[in-house]
């Protein structure tokens, strides 16, 4: 049996999130308001449905790349994060990247949603980590390429 994603539609007119092609893995989510971003700003656009999602899941609003490509919108605080226990409305911190302003329709696709399982964990402090071939090097750490 397949876990379930419940949606609260709150906005009737807009339609339920949706995979655009068999296989695809995230789910499109629609702008319920029209906005005109400016360059370099920012707006939280609400997407017009609450979820709620099985416990040991999450749900991460991410970028589209066409909306990043075609009109320089992007997603800050990408992933956004919707954690299971959340129920207030799905929305998302668009920001606009390109010279010019960034107009946003009603019922334009501006982001997707991706619902992942996660794995329950134990923390557990130690006084030093195992090694590993990379150790602890960071950003760059492992060529020029």
């Amino acid at each position: 049996m397949l876990p379930e994603l419940l949606i609260q539609r709150l906005d009737t007119a807009l339609p339920l999130p949706n995979r655009a092609r068999p296989g695809d893995a995230g789910m499109d989510l629609y702008a319920r308001i029209d906005a005109v971003i400016a360059p370099g700003q920012r707006l939280l656009i609400p997407n017009g449905i609450a979820i709620a999602l099985p416990m040991g899941y999450v749900a991460l609003a991410v970028p589209r790349s066409g909306f990043a490509l075609r009109q320089g919108g992007t997603l800050l605080n990408s992933p956004g994060v919707i954690d299971a226990g959340y129920r207030g409305e799905v929305a998302s911190i668009v920001h606009n990247t390109d010279v010019a302003p960034l107009h946003i329709a009603r019922g334009d696709r501006v982001a997707q949603l991706l619902v992942l399982q996660l794995p329950e964990v134990q923390v557990t402090e130690v006084e030093s980590l195992p090694g590993t071939h990379r150790g602890d090097g960071g950003f760059g750490s492992t060529g020029r390429n």
